[in-house]
């Protein structure tokens, strides 16, 4: 039973892996799609890039990605950007963002997935959300001075970023989450790549502007919600009202 159960976990572990490289290489064709193949002037292709080298994809595969979603050559990129508004357990609100090759088998879909929820339009919710510029990123001297990084970067507001928030924030860092208009993320990632920063995510996003009180039990519950949406392989973004 014991060797069934390691070949069980293996089993897992390699699914997990296996979905994680194709949100990857998701990630990069879409950023590839939306703001070309330039990796310099592309901030969220770099970022999904980065993402992608320290998951250990392989050089071919990033670049197949980067030519599909940016329409170079024959194998061109079909996918259709949906967002879903809803709310999981105990009334907290979510945003669902997916790319899918197929609206009619993915809608369903999510829509099981919210059955413990709900789901638009009676979960139609982005006013509770500030649709914003997210550039995520650490800088190595623990001690820089993250307010003087946002006011030169331009962002409109910061939040620290600690390991335990994030696993690509290394330990002993000084991390942050910049928050900017829709159109300076890219020149926020710029500055900060220029300074010193290393920059893990650059993207724009939904951030909550209030966030219910949850008990131990109920944050579970959320939680289990939440990860179901993320294992779907077409949800690219799952964004919640939950810290």
């Amino acid at each position: 039973m014991g060797r069934q159960w390691l070949h069980a976990k293996r089993a897992i572990v390699n699914n997990k892996k296996g979905q994680l490289v194709g949100k990857l290489v998701k990630e990069i064709t879409v950023a590839a799609k939306l703001g070309g193949a330039d990796l310099a002037a592309n901030a969220r292709l770099f970022a999904a890039v980065e993402k992608a080298k320290k998951a250990s994809v392989t050089r071919d595969v990033i670049e197949r990605a980067i030519k599909k979603g940016a329409g170079v050559g024959s194998d061109k990129l079909v996918l259709e950007h949906v967002v879903f508004e809803g709310y999981a357990p105990h009334k907290v609100p979510v945003v669902v963002e997916v790319y899918t090759d197929n609206h009619q088998r993915t809608a369903p879909e999510v829509r099981v997935l919210f059955k413990r929820g709900l789901l638009g339009p009676a979960g139609s919710n982005k006013f509770l959300f500030d649709h914003t510029g997210i550039v995520e990123a650490h800088h190595p001297d623990a001690a820089s001075d993250l307010e003087a990084a946002a006011i030169e970067a331009g962002a409109n507001n910061f939040e620290p970023l600690a390991h335990a928030q994030n696993d690509d924030i290394p330990e002993g860092v000084a991390g942050a989450r910049f928050f900017t208009d829709r159109t300076a993320v890219h020149a926020a990632t710029v500055w900060l790549s220029g300074h010193g920063w290393t920059v893990i995510t650059s993207e724009i996003g939904y951030v909550a502007k209030q966030f219910p009180e949850l008990s131990d039990e109920f944050r579970a519950d959320v939680g289990e919600f939440l990860q179901a949406l993320e294992d779907h392989d077409d949800v690219q973004r799952v964004w919640a009202a939950v810290k």
